[in-house]
């Protein structure tokens, strides 16, 4: 008997040793957070607090600037944590990505996820990319805390997600000029709540001035749209790689619809003024894309 219990103490006391190594490993352990931007609610939100519109063409952001900004404030909250990641979610026609997001994906620490952009230019896909990097990231253990930037209330599952496995969900806003620009059953799930003010914003959201392509009179000359069409053109060329811009080439003069409206898309923010309804200055964009197009090949 006296075996027995001797034997017993002796396991007891290895596994009592074995905790204590795991418990000084994990406290040596840093913790992790990460960084989880829903873009389409920051450009929303902060064009509207700062240049009062949530137009994209209207206002421009300083994103590099702002994501350093985000990181810092990071910093100060989660003092004895370490930064994996910042995760930027933005949408995109066919989820290729802008010249924009292409330099954000280009800067450290940052990963730019994209949904796909409608007709509408209305995001889709964007909730479950954050909710499927949320969920998989505390599965794995891998962040104790997560900074998401966005007010969606279809955010609310992927905050229960990332709960269920045991890390911290902190809900980080843009202050609202009026009323709030944030879900209240995602405010309610959520571990901690923080407001970015205008002060936070204003250094890294600026009003655009009248385009270089608008004329006084309002409407532009063909050869202002013609020189956008050969812009978009040259820019596309390089966004969207020269073997895929060669596959429009048997279609001259037409373009395939989702292309055609793409570029209609980006003439009207770069002019800042509708094509719509503008036969001979959409004939003129499309000129000016193909003349580009087809002095590259």
């Amino acid at each position: 008997m006296n075996d027995d219990l001797g034997a017993l103490h002796t396991r007891i006391d290895r596994t009592n040793e074995l905790l204590q190594r795991m418990l000084a490993e994990v406290a040596k352990t840093p913790s992790t957070h990460a960084i989880f931007v829903d873009a389409g609610y920051l450009y929303a939100a902060a064009g509207r607090l700062v240049a009062g519109t949530e137009d994209r063409r209207a206002f421009d952001l300083d994103a590099e600037g702002l994501i350093d900004a985000l990181i810092d404030r990071a910093r100060t909250i989660f003092a004895d944590s370490r930064l994996l990641r910042v995760y930027w979610y933005d949408g995109a026609r066919r989820r290729i990505h802008t010249a924009e997001q292409q330099t954000i994906a280009e800067l450290p620490d940052v990963k730019v996820r994209l949904g796909n952009l409608n007709a509408n230019n209305q995001q889709k896909g964007v909730d479950s990319l954050i909710r499927s990097d949320l969920e998989s990231l505390a599965r794995h253990r891998a962040i104790s805390d997560a900074a998401l930037l966005g007010g969606d209330e279809d955010l609310v599952s992927a905050v229960e997600a990332a709960q269920g496995y045991g890390a911290r969900v902190h809900l980080w806003g843009i202050e609202a000029p009026e009323g709030r620009n944030q879900a209240e059953p995602l405010l309610w799930e959520v571990d901690s709540q923080r407001t970015l003010d205008l002060d936070f914003c204003k250094p890294y959201v600026s009003r655009r001035t009248a385009s270089a392509y608008e004329p006084a009179g309002g409407r532009p000359s063909r050869e202002d749209v013609r020189f956008v069409g050969a812009q978009i053109a040259a820019k596309w060329l390089v966004s969207r790689g020269r073997d895929t811009m060669m596959e429009l080439l048997p279609g001259h003069p037409y373009l395939p619809g989702s292309v055609d409206q793409d570029l209609l898309v980006e003439a009207e923010g770069l002019l800042q003024y509708s094509l719509r309804g503008q036969a001979d200055l959409r004939r003129a964009l499309r000129d000016g894309f193909w003349d580009h197009l087809q002095a590259q090949y």
